[in-house]
């Protein structure tokens, strides 16, 4: 029979590590007497971090004696109290190898259902004093599980463990873990995973992309850089203009998918190579590229190829990437950009143009004035060729309509929180959003209020994507920099889309360090190579690991987390 040992609680706070404050309720510890356990949380009890805890599919979290006394071995540690790692109930029994997805157990007056493994996050490790823990508690197939309270009650220390009914297909907490988190997975287990009820929905959400990973690639490409020809420059407003890329052999380039980008590789006369990133804004199967560049005041790059660039050159470019992309499916599209942010989803207008798509399609776009609007034309004739097409166009500073536009309707001002509604936006479109930061979250948070779940609302910023680092303290967001103290001496090091060169310093112990020096926005959990959210496309170069990762990314990526360059490297950051 197993046993509840301990119960554990303790509320959020803020600690310091590594110069930061993490907000977290990783210090839990034995309470006496019994607790009430509701739906959400057991009474003195609290996440500081509900993105990855907490919430109905992760009230509670269990971790077994067994697996304290394998850790005080492998460790070396007398020291290890009950709450340690971050657990609310320590118990005797209920082995991570035999407990499966969808068990429910009595526990006092209460009834708990096993949802998932414990999320691998560097907090276990904050907490131990053990940087590698997340990483180890995967590899020793150890992690510990959540349950979901289905009966609310009281429980508390020295209660009995009760089996109620076994979970469908049978599978382990460790396998599950595994399936997620280690190569080598099996497809019909991924298959058998995605039929257990309980399963919390982001596991799922994880398996459906590994299942669809599994599937015939399409992704475009050659590794690296290769030269294209500039075929055409075709000036599109005062600030923007097109450039029209070929082969040097005039074979046709590979069809890349609608919304992807390419980065392209210049030197500009300082030295050092500078690495940009722009949109795709021609038809994806065309054979050749176009990229539209808007000339920004002080753009070392867009100054350059505005200037500088002749038909004839040869530039250094890199295949498509990127995961803005259209969606294969039968609902309502909607195209929303605010400036150049026009290029992506132009690309998607072509795509559903040349498909003669037969689904509803919005194209809403905000530029300056009639002359800052790029690509009225181009869009408008698009759109006639669809049947079921929507067009909107929103001049800030002016309302007069092109005269090549035919009947465009142009209003003044931007959208607001009335937009979605009053355009006819239906709440199961899949919308996508390209512009500046202040338009991406604006329209983002009225088209949620509209209706239109989250899942369904693609973004595309500008620049590095938003960071993801759980459970830190926000601070004010500073601008991509060079990394302080003394020039480091060994290979270049590119952030592409943060437009950072600098050469590595051995001061830094991984690639994430030196991104988050130069206040790089990084998206990284557990910092020990396990869980991928560090997973970056290594656009050029080679890298060496400094703690082999389980599982090795796709070719092409690196896990920048616990990574250093081998050579001169370009990263998709």
């Amino acid at each position: 029979m197993a046993t509840l040992l301990s119960l554990n609680a303790g509320m959020p706070k803020d600690v310091p590590w590594q110069g930061r404050t993490v907000h977290t309720g990783a210090w839990k510890a034995p309470v006496r007497g019994p607790r009430m356990v509701r739906r959400l949380n057991i009474d003195g009890d609290g996440q500081g971090d509900l993105a990855g805890h907490g919430g109905e599919m992760r009230a509670v979290l269990v971790y077994q004696l067994q697996s304290y006394r394998h850790w005080q071995q492998h460790l070396g540690r007398d020291d290890l109290a009950f709450g340690i790692f971050g657990e609310n109930f320590t118990v005797d029994g209920l082995p991570d190898d035999e407990v499966c997805i969808g068990d429910r157990y009595r526990i006092g007056e209460a009834e708990f259902e096993v949802t998932q493994p414990r999320v691998t996050c560097y907090r276990v490790g904050m907490r131990l004093g053990e940087p590698a823990m997340a990483s180890l508690l995967v590899a020793h197939h150890r992690p510990g599980f959540y349950l979901r309270v289905i009966t609310e009650g009281h429980v508390q220390a020295g209660d009995e463990i009760t089996l109620v009914r076994k979970g469908p297909e049978h599978l382990s907490v460790a396998d599950i873990d595994a399936l997620l988190y280690l190569p080598h997975r099996d497809p019909a287990t991924l298959r058998r995973a995605l039929n257990i009820p309980a399963l919390s929905p982001g596991w799922q959400e994880s398996f459906r992309e590994l299942a669809d990973a599994g599937r015939p690639g399409r992704e475009p490409g050659w590794p690296g850089f290769r030269a294209l020809r500039v075929a055409r420059i075709v000036p599109e407003t005062p600030t923007v203009t097109s450039f029209h890329l070929d082969t040097t052999d005039g074979t046709p380039l590979p069809e890349a998918r609608a919304g992807q980008y390419l980065s392209i590789r210049l030197l500009t006369g300082d030295g050092a190579p500078a690495v940009r990133s722009y949109s795709l804004s021609c038809a994806p199967g065309a054979g050749s590229y176009r990229i539209s560049v808007k000339r920004e005041p002080h753009g070392q790059v867009s100054g350059y190829l505005h200037t500088r660039l002749r038909q004839g050159d040869l530039v250094d470019i890199a295949s498509p990437r990127g995961t803005f992309v259209l969606d294969e499916g039968t609902g309502p599209v909607a195209l929303f950009s605010a400036g150049i942010g026009a290029t992506p989803v132009l690309a998607m207008l072509h795509r559903l143009a040349a498909l003669r798509d037969p689904r509803p399609v919005w194209w809403i776009h905000t530029a300056h004035d009639r002359a800052h609007h790029a690509f009225a034309a181009e869009a408008h004739a698009l759109l006639e060729q669809l049947p079921d097409a929507h067009e909107h166009t929103c001049y800030t500073a002016g309302g007069e309509p092109a005269p090549h536009t035919g009947g465009l309707h142009v209003v003044r001002g931007r959208l607001t929180a009335r937009s979605p509604a009053e355009l006819g936006i239906p709440v199961d479109a899949d919308a996508y959003l390209c512009g500046p930061r202040a338009f991406m979250e604006d329209l983002g948070g009225h088209l949620r209020a509209h209706g239109l779940r989250p899942e369904r609302i693609h973004t595309e910023l500008f620049g590095a994507p938003s960071a993801v680092n759980p459970g830190v303290a926000p601070t004010a967001e500073i601008r991509p920099h060079q990394p302080p103290g003394p020039p480091g001496t060994g290979p270049l090091v590119t952030f592409a889309r943060s437009g950072i060169t600098t050469p590595w310093s051995p001061a830094r112990a991984t690639l994430l360090d030196l991104a988050e020096s130069c206040d790089i926005p990084t998206r990284w959990s557990c910092r020990t190579g396990v869980c991928h959210t560090c997973v970056t496309s290594l656009v050029t170069g080679d890298t060496t690991y400094t703690t082999e990762p389980l599982e090795a990314p796709e070719a092409g990526s690196v896990l920048i987390c616990c990574s250093r360059p081998a050579t001169d490297v370009v990263l998709d950051l």
